[in-house]
């Protein structure tokens, strides 16, 4: 029953802090707030996590792992098209300025001055350009790691851009990746 009871609190304070990296920024979510928030006393944030920072960083990479997981989850069997219009169209669930988008923007500022964060951002953008290697792959399309990387950096770029310019969406960004796609595809046979 104590087991029970911690997890639920763990999972209360780190979906607060989710939510409030979004709604206030990295920097402006403190012990206090958080356990507001959560519905809990400010000392239960430090005896289920080491420090503040380590429990922002664990839901912040919560978070962005489930979108990049969620968004490749369709690839495998599917071809260039169908899966660039999976990929990309799952992104337009993301208008920018909704939380799950400002916590990616969040997170990648907080980054650069973190160096645990740092490490393990590139572990699970490694992991998202694993995935996509392995569907190109799959699909002939030539050299699939550094295909995958610039299809990353895209995805990466269209939901940093989105908030400055929401017409990028799907159905803007589809044709261009597409043509870049099929057409290694089309030149390899």
């Amino acid at each position: 029953m104590a087991t029970q009871r911690a997890q639920e609190v763990r999972e209360r304070l780190l979906t607060a802090a989710a939510a409030l990296i979004a709604e206030r920024g990295w920097a402006g979510v403190s012990t206090r707030v958080l356990a507001e928030r959560a519905g809990v006393g400010p000392g239960l944030v430090h005896y289920h996590f080491p420090s503040l920072r380590e429990l922002l960083n664990e839901a912040a990479l919560r978070t962005m792992s489930a979108v990049v997981h969620e968004g490749a989850a369709h690839l495998p069997g599917a071809s260039a098209q169908q899966g660039l219009d999976l990929l990309l169209g799952s992104l337009d669930a993301y208008s920018g300025d909704d939380p799950t988008s400002v916590l990616f923007t969040e997170a990648y500022l907080a980054a650069g001055r973190d160096e645990e964060l740092h490490r393990a951002l590139t572990a699970l953008l490694a992991d998202f350009r694993a995935l996509l290697a392995d569907w190109m792959r799959a699909i002939g399309v030539p050299d699939p790691d550094t295909t995958a990387r610039v299809l990353a950096s895209a995805v990466d770029g269209l939901m940093l851009h989105r908030p400055l310019d929401p017409s990028l969406t799907a159905e803007a960004a589809v044709p261009v990746l597409r043509r870049l796609l099929t057409g290694a595809v089309e030149e390899q046979r």
